[in-house]
């Protein structure tokens, strides 16, 4: 394969001396930078702040929080271990062991269901995978602290109480 070479045009655009020294550049830049300064000092009623621990910014209804497992209504998990969360996750955070279930209406049940907040990137395919709905992200919830790793890998006990205030854990979606 030839590399072609494009020759320059016979007129190449020489800059003045005031191109060259960027000065009206650098005053409309300066303008810029003068004119969100005035405005900002002057119109302190306008900024939007938050007093963070007592005052919190209100969370749109679709956002994709911290997970949580449904439960049915006798009280167990709502999940039957068809992996299909875990198949469909990019990130490959969410762990599942499956167990025999003691009921004969249902095949099988999660014995270990973890997901890695680390790991995680928090798109929602396993929410949109999940066929019996067991598993959610509208807690709410966008703030975690921790000092281990281990602090962030939610296990099944946490996620079966992770429940926001208000939300019952055995609800139905409505589609």
């Amino acid at each position: 394969m030839a590399i072609r070479v494009v020759p320059l045009p016979e007129k190449s655009y020489r800059l003045t001396w005031w191109e060259k020294i960027y000065l009206i550049e650098v005053l409309r830049g300066l303008s810029t930078t003068g004119a969100h300064l005035l405005k900002n000092l002057l119109g302190v009623g306008n900024i939007q702040t938050y007093e963070y621990p007592e005052e919190t910014k209100a969370i749109p209804e679709g956002y994709k929080a911290e997970h949580r497992l449904m439960l049915r209504p006798d009280g167990r998990i709502r999940c039957t271990a068809c992996m299909l969360c875990a198949t469909a996750c990019p990130s490959a955070c969410i762990e599942i062991e499956a167990a025999e279930s003691p009921d004969p209406k249902i095949e099988k049940y999660p014995a270990v269901y973890s997901i890695n907040q680390l790991r995680c990137v928090y798109c929602g395919l396993c929410v949109d995978a999940c066929p019996c709905d067991a598993i959610r992200m509208d807690t709410q919830k966008v703030d975690k602290s921790g000092y281990t790793r281990e602090d962030f890998i939610l296990d099944i006990q946490y996620l079966q109480k992770n429940h926001p205030k208000g939300m019952s854990p055995y609800s139905i979606a409505i589609y």
